[in-house]
């Protein structure tokens, strides 16, 4: 399920790596907090940052759509890109976020068993995302997608700098 992290209490200068697993979603208000999710193959992972509200969030999505399953989307609401991303966006609203100001930054969406791959997960995953994201009038900022690479996301709450490593490089989107 979502989980607002908030840390009082915490030294200022230390950073707090929360992580976002694979069919999951973290959003967090602190400027000392970073959000990570790994292993990005065929999944879509998106970061939505607003610089004005310094809240920032993270999803980690396995599949495009939730009609192949309604049931597991209840469920799992992340585990799919319109439902995730949905609920993402009506939870960051809530906490002040506003549309206008929301940087977006997508990676993922590869094809890990190479171009052949049958089903072309990573292609519709991405394909979905861009769709609902203009849909919203969200549109993608930077992104790293497509190949046959793992990858790593990173959002910094401090500067909503998202960066991606893949094979031993940490790059910037």
């Amino acid at each position: 399920m979502t989980q607002l992290l908030t840390r009082p209490n915490r030294l200022l200068g230390v950073k707090s790596n929360i992580t976002v697993d694979i069919s999951d979603m973290k959003i967090a208000t602190k400027p000392d907090d970073v959000i990570v999710t790994y292993s990005l193959g065929s999944c879509v992972g998106l970061t939505l940052y607003d610089p004005i509200a310094g809240i920032g969030g993270m999803i980690h999505c396995m599949l495009p759509l939730s009609k192949i399953d309604k049931e597991k989307a209840k469920l799992k609401p992340y585990m799919f890109v319109d439902t995730g991303v949905a609920d993402m966006l009506g939870k960051l609203y809530a906490l002040g976020v506003q549309r206008q100001n929301i940087i977006a930054k997508v990676a993922g969406a590869g094809s890990p068993l190479g171009k052949e791959e049958t089903f072309r997960i990573g292609q519709r995953n991405y394909t979905i995302l861009r769709k609902f994201l203009w849909k919203n009038n969200i549109l993608i900022e930077k992104e790293d997608v497509g190949g046959s690479k793992a990858r790593t996301l990173y959002l910094y709450l401090k500067d909503g700098r998202t960066t991606v490593k893949s094979e031993g490089k940490e790059v910037e989107l």
